[in-house]
């Protein structure tokens, strides 16, 4: 395995301290990508820049993955100004907080959201954050909650489902492992036989509902609840959202409907739908591709009902909607700088073999049992430094299942340890594309996401870990049911215990 030894760390580890310190990610992941090229030049500044521009960002921008992803985002960019702009989300709002009037009840309908629009990882961030933003707002709940809620049901049911790009692209993996070693078992087979497995993406989809049934909130994530429920404040003085919410005027929001969220996002689902079950949709697998033309189209066809919606309420005439369409393109130009960068920073590192020397590091001679435990350490490690859980996917696939057949290991526990890994390492970097869309969809600070989200990403990974050695052990589907016990027990203890300290501090503030 090649790799540039201690040096390949160096982008990676760079990049992160910087987006932490200075809350740039820009600055950061150019900082990364510049350190990771120079490297491979020979540290020669002139021709590391002229590689870094030719052979990594224009490479993104012209790879065909990328460059579909780009384009979804602007129609959505121009699809989630219009929302912002007609006054609907507000409408909506206004009608549902008849409904949704708790905490706890906006919370469980973001999840739900979530979980609904399973079929994009990037269609739930930025459908279900800009339409559930006004909500959280009104009943002062945070907008790092949100981005939690919303990343802990993109990525994590994304890669549970077999039909859809994530699953299409996981079993692409397993499949040309299964060749090489002559394994007659159909990939889509063992997927399913290892969705048990995947224990971190299941605990991530059901903390959720604990959390917001508990009203339990705990580090980083209290802080900001706190901040909000007692200053009305969206956000730190410090923080610099990743997308910032228009302003909808008095006759805006007297004309508007709730219809002008609903009927746009109907014909969405509906285009969608109608554009994927001729290619056998949800029964066959469709390809990533075919999924992101699907998208593209949809959001489209809802962006012009939605115009048309506009002009016939006359919140805007046709001109300003079309003006207002283009603009929240133009405004996915700085989330698209911020993923052309990730990706570079990725393409470097894997040049740089970090993830071989990481592995490198940490592998050895070790029992059977533990297999999974460490697939699981070592893709959480590639993905955080990486920032990419397909990326890991890729990287930790070949290892894991010839490791897992040459040493007689359930090769289902340990797909599922890899992609767990891969899922962790992503919620906790804050150079991941999918924490990014999060906080842009929520609308708050990239790296406050992180932060509040990490504590809560790291509880479930400890318990992942426990699930893995017990699966090492036993290679049955109840470790995953052991790790969800012990996220009840953990939820239950930390609720008790700040009840107790909340009842403490009222005490004193009674006796003062």
């Amino acid at each position: 395995m090649e790799h540039y030894g201690v040096l390949s760390l160096i982008p990676p580890l760079v990049a992160i301290i910087i987006a932490i310190l200075s809350k740039n990610v820009v600055i950061s992941l150019f900082t990364g990508s510049f350190l990771g090229v120079l490297v491979l030049s020979s540290f020669s500044p002139i021709t590391a820049v002229k590689s870094l521009i030719g052979d990594y960002f224009f490479v993104q921008l012209t790879d065909s993955y990328n460059a579909g992803v780009l384009v979804l985002l602007m129609f959505i960019g121009g699809f989630i100004a219009l929302i912002e702009k007609s006054g609907g989300a507000q409408a909506f709002a206004g009608k549902v907080t008849k409904l949704i009037n708790t905490k706890t009840k906006a919370q469980m309908s973001a999840w739900f959201g979530g979980i609904l629009i399973f079929f994009s990882d990037l269609g739930t961030p930025l459908i279900v954050g800009p339409i559930f933003e006004p909500i959280f707002d009104k009943l002062k709940i945070s907008r790092e909650k949100l981005a939690w809620i919303i990343d802990s049901t993109a990525s994590p049911i994304a890669v549970l489902v077999p039909f859809i790009g994530w699953g299409v692209y996981v079993m692409g993996l397993i499949q040309k492992e299964f060749e090489a070693l002559s394994i007659t078992q159909s990939d889509f087979t063992a997927f399913v036989k290892a969705i048990p497995f995947q224990i971190y993406p299941i605990l991530a989809v059901t903390m959720v509902p604990l959390i917001a049934s508990s009203k339990l909130d705990f580090s980083a994530m209290l802080k900001a609840e706190q901040r909000v429920e007692n200053t009305g404040k969206l956000y730190w003085d410090s923080s610099n959202p990743q997308r910032k919410s228009e302003k909808v005027s008095e006759y805006e929001a007297s004309n508007s409907k709730a219809s002008l969220v609903i009927a746009p996002l109907v014909v969405l689902f509906i285009t969608l739908f109608s554009i994927l079950i001729p290619l056998g949709f949800p029964m066959k697998p469709v390809g990533g591709s075919d999924f992101r033309i699907a998208l593209t189209t949809a959001y489209l066809f809802a962006a012009i009902v939605l115009i048309g919606l506009m002009v016939y309420y006359k919140t805007k005439t046709f001109n300003e909607s079309f003006s207002i369409y283009i603009n929240g393109m133009q405004k996915m130009v700085y989330v698209s700088i911020t993923l052309v960068l990730a990706w570079s920073l990725g393409a470097t590192i894997k040049n740089l073999g970090t993830a071989n020397y990481i592995i490198q590091l940490l592998s050895g001679n070790v029992p059977v049992a533990l297999i999974p435990a460490i697939l699981f350490i070592l893709g959480a490690c590639v993905s955080f430094a990486t920032g990419s859980s397909w990326g890991t996917f890729a990287i930790m696939m070949p290892l894991a299942i010839p490791m897992a057949v040459s040493l007689d290991a359930s090769i289902y526990v340990c797909i599922g340890a890899v992609l767990s890994g891969g899922l962790f390492g992503d919620h906790c970097s804050p150079i991941s594309d999918t924490t990014i869309l999060s906080s842009t969809g929520a609308g708050c600070d990239l790296v406050d996401h992180v932060k509040t989200q990490l504590p809560y990403a790291v509880l479930n990974g400890s318990i992942t870990l426990v699930g893995f050695l017990i699966a090492g052990v036993i290679n049955s589907e109840i470790s995953v049911v052991i790790s969800f016990t012990i996220l009840l027990i953990s939820v239950f203890l930390l609720s008790k215990s700040n009840k107790n300290k909340s009842e403490v501090k009222t005490i004193e503030i009674i006796q003062n």
